[in-house]
């Protein structure tokens, strides 16, 4: 596994094409390479199984990163989940009839989640947060959406900074550019910080009788308070709004379904993504009848909604995910390497703060941050390994694959404890210093 040299030269070929060809070089903002070391990082994959990926130059890698940011959960090409998927494609993927499998898809949610009574389908999650938004804005006949956490790309969630700018730079991450959000929106998007009870009472106040629904994450770095949720529950309630809860990066990690199952959060609508289809795309939007129904109300369609791959991925997912109990073996392994990255970071005197909610963690280095990283992406890179200040459990991760991480950690520790005392990391990048917040890529 340990190799001394990187060679990533297709990547980068393809990488100068891509700035050119595709603005912003990647589809996604988590996958470009600049968040991790632009320079070193692969970028494109040719094949992937289990936590094995392999580059567009051969180079073979265990992904303890990002794992498909979060959209693998049973890990890359899982051979039951694919299998189905073939099985479908043979048969047909989209016809001018719908595929059954989107209501067996639906009664599977629906007997997973009890309180919900109905269910839509889209293929991914920012616009199935859209959906929710949508359907919640009709029910009420409002505009103001009070939420808190990240929620995707579209215009309602950015319209939080029209006028503010700086609305959403603890939300997620900095930067998040409203332009192209049509100056209209102005304070239709109004954010509270999680378990914070006063900011929340002040942003249902602000929102005033023109509040339509509250959107928040049931879980992201740190869990609810009870009192917290009661809070929201009992205005949810006062003001006739729907609750929606985002299990977009949430969903079927702690549990079988939605994290909010554990947590005590009673929503009204519940969406879903990432997870669901295990790599293939697939949203849902689940709610209780008195919400749902508005969806006829309002126009919400899409030809590819309608195809047969997605609800076919999300139930071969689920039933695997249960038969295999993928939820307690994905929080034993984060448990893991949580403790590695403590007890690394205490052997080799580098100070780290770890958060996130397991299975899905991080850690950050207290200084300088984005050139540590860089080199420890790097360094870990020549041991055979995609790795960054991030870490998504998937259940192909192993106990023994955990064990070899803790091995390659020590060593990239160790030196990366040596450049700090000589204040040479920086000099040592054989890439660029990661970045954060949105910008541009040139």
């Amino acid at each position: 596994m340990h190799k001394t040299v990187l060679n990533n030269k297709k990547s980068k070929e393809l990488q100068d094409k891509a700035v050119k060809l595709i603005p912003g070089m990647t589809q996604l903002l988590s996958k470009r390479p600049d968040r991790f070391s632009r320079g070193v990082w692969p970028t494109y994959f040719k094949e992937a199984h289990g936590i094995k990926v392999i580059d567009v130059d051969n180079n073979e890698y265990l992904d303890f990163s990002i794992g498909g940011i979060g959209a693998t959960v049973l890990g890359y090409a899982d051979t039951d989940v694919n299998k189905a998927v073939i099985k479908a494609i043979e048969k047909g993927s989209a016809t001018t009839l719908n595929p059954p499998e989107e209501v067996a898809l639906a009664e599977k949610l629906i007997e997973l989640h009890p309180w919900a009574d109905m269910a839509r389908f889209a293929r991914g999650g920012g616009e199935a947060m859209s959906i929710a938004v949508r359907i919640a804005r009709v029910a009420t006949n409002k505009d103001k959406i009070v939420f808190c956490g990240y929620h995707g790309w579209c215009d309602w969630y950015l319209a939080a900074n029209l006028g503010k700018k700086e609305a959403l730079d603890d939300q997620w991450i900095a930067g998040l550019n409203p332009n192209g959000v049509p100056n209209g929106l102005k304070g239709t998007a109004i954010p509270f910080h999680y378990n914070d009870i006063e900011d929340f009472k002040n942003a249902i106040k602000e929102a005033g009788d023109d509040l339509a629904a509250i959107v928040m994450e049931p879980i992201r770095n740190y869990e609810p308070t009870k009192e917290f949720i009661n809070v929201v529950h009992n205005i949810a309630k006062t003001k006739k709004v729907p609750l929606i809860i985002d299990e977009v990066s949430a969903g079927f990690r702690i549990c079988n379904g939605g994290a909010h199952l554990k947590l005590g959060f009673n929503p009204d609508i519940a969406v879903f993504s990432k997870a669901l289809g295990n790599g293939y795309p697939i949203s849902a939007i689940i709610g209780k009848e008195w919400v749902m129904h508005y969806a006829q109300d309002a126009f919400i369609t899409s030809t590819n909604w309608t195809e047969r791959i997605g609800s076919v991925a999300a139930i071969a997912m689920i039933d695997k995910f249960i038969k295999v109990d993928a939820s307690t073996h994905m929080l034993k392994i984060a448990d893991k390497v949580w403790n590695i990255w403590e007890n690394l970071g205490k052997k080799h005197n580098i100070k780290i703060h770890i958060g996130g909610f397991k299975p899905l963690i991080h850690f950050n280095f207290e200084e300088n941050h984005l050139v540590n990283i860089a080199y420890f992406t790097q360094e870990m890179l020549k041991e055979g390994f995609l790795a960054g200040s991030g870490f998504y459990a998937m259940y192909a991760h192993t106990l023994e694959d955990v064990e070899k991480y803790e091995i390659a950690c020590n060593r990239v520790f160790a030196k990366l404890s040596k450049l700090i005392q000589e204040n040479n990391v920086e000099k040592n990048l054989e890439g660029l210093p990661a970045t954060s917040g949105f910008g541009r890529i040139n």
